[in-house]
């Protein structure tokens, strides 16, 4: 395939599911191409002949070569990439590691993900430190003025979500992680919904820690993550979560903890999953990230143009740089009957509801948003398709 073009025809007959309907959900959880469910149902099929340790020897220096394959695609060294069960789990082991104290500020922005903010609260409770959240700007994305004002030798974390779960916005990163950096903060990104849609690069962005999913816009396994963590930030965090992998026990009262990210990892871990997010990772590079980058960005301009021509449709997406998250509302039809409606005539949607973001959701008034998220197996003709069916919705 040509890396500057993605081959639409090749990722469809690579996605056969993708033809027969229109998929508008990589957001939620996308549809893996061939290679990677082979991979994963390859692996499957040998642990069922020989036992699952032999097939893990098996394989182990192609899940070596995989931490190689996402420092590629995240522009970081193969040192600083951990691989994880889940975004949760690449988020919560991070977050646990580091130190808060009484006292301590953390700042998160006001399109924080529920299952990061429940964590966050949590933990302050505990240590006394307290969660403060910045403002968003007229564009509704972070506001790096008010950031700014906001900072001080007491914040420890700034944690921030880099496209949310409701809308299509794109934070401004590096602004954010440039200014929390001048007093000393740790900066932690969601990238559940940047990862596999447009280029993520930990360094490029200067961030201290990543996270992000393989089941959404990477095309991967459910049950996948992945953890980035500088080289610089490691020092400054102190693991708890820690086994028998991230940790070896020299004698009978001492211990070593690793010293690269694999600290973050669990001996146990699905060996077929992570084989099919290692797949997904160089299907991605192999078609190239700025050309999937430019198939997404147009198909949901495509999506949002042709919305917001429809009466009774409002689309709701904020933001100075959009991506491939399309939120939109009709006047009197409840989001999930919308996606329900939709669903009938095998076209996938979800829908995101105010305890996600609860924050942003409350300062804009809205309950709930129905979420499509194009990417680029999905023609133009079907989002044209999909665009002619929530008009139906509407009348």
């Amino acid at each position: 395939m040509d890396a500057q073009v993605v081959n639409i025809e090749a990722t469809r007959a690579d996605t056969p599911a993708a033809v027969d309907r229109i998929f508008l959900d990589s957001a939620g959880s996308s549809l893996p191409p061939a290679p990677v469910l082979e991979a994963q149902l390859a692996h499957l099929r040998r642990e069922a002949e020989i036992g699952g340790y032999r097939a893990a020897y098996e394989r182990a220096d192609d899940v070596e070569a995989g931490y190689g394959v996402f420092a590629e695609l995240l522009g970081a060294s193969v040192d600083e990439i951990a691989f994880t069960d889940s975004a949760t789990r690449s988020w919560l082991t991070a977050f646990d590691a580091v130190p808060l104290a009484e006292g301590d500020r953390v700042l998160i922005t006001e399109v924080e993900y529920a299952g990061n903010a429940v964590p966050l609260l949590r933990r302050a409770e505990e240590t006394g430190a307290t969660v403060e959240t910045v403002p968003s700007d007229e564009h509704g994305q972070v506001d790096v003025a008010a950031l700014r004002e906001l900072l001080d030798e007491r914040v420890k974390l700034v944690s921030v979500v880099h496209v949310p779960t409701n809308g299509g916005l794109v934070n401004p990163v590096a602004e954010i992680t440039a200014a929390a950096h001048e007093v000393g903060a740790l900066v932690m990104l969601d990238a559940c919904q940047s990862l596999g849609q447009f280029p993520v690069g930990l360094h490029d962005l200067g961030v201290d820690i990543l996270s992000g999913t393989g089941r959404k816009w990477l095309r991967g396994p459910r049950g996948t993550g992945v953890l980035a963590v500088s080289r610089e930030a490691l020092p400054r965090l102190r693991p708890r979560l820690v086994d028998l992998y991230s940790g070896r026990w020299t004698s009978a009262d001492t211990y070593e903890l690793r010293d690269d990210a694999r600290v973050f990892e669990l001996w146990e871990n699905s060996i077929a999953a992570r084989l099919g997010l290692i797949e997904a990772a160089r299907y991605a590079l192999d078609l190239g990230v700025d050309a999937i980058a430019a198939e997404v960005d147009d198909r949901a301009k495509r999506l949002r143009a042709g919305l917001a021509d429809l009466p009774g449709v409002e689309v709701r997406d904020l933001g100075e740089r959009r991506c491939g998250l399309v939120t939109f509302t009709v006047d009197g039809v409840a989001a999930a009957d919308v996606k329900d409606r939709l669903v009938r005539q095998d076209i996938t949607v979800t829908t995101s509801g105010l305890s996600s973001t609860r924050v942003d959701m409350t300062r804009r008034g809205l309950d709930e948003v129905v979420r499509a998220s194009p990417h680029y197996f999905v023609s133009p003709e079907q989002v044209d398709q999909a665009v002619a069916a929530i008009s139906r919705i509407g009348r």
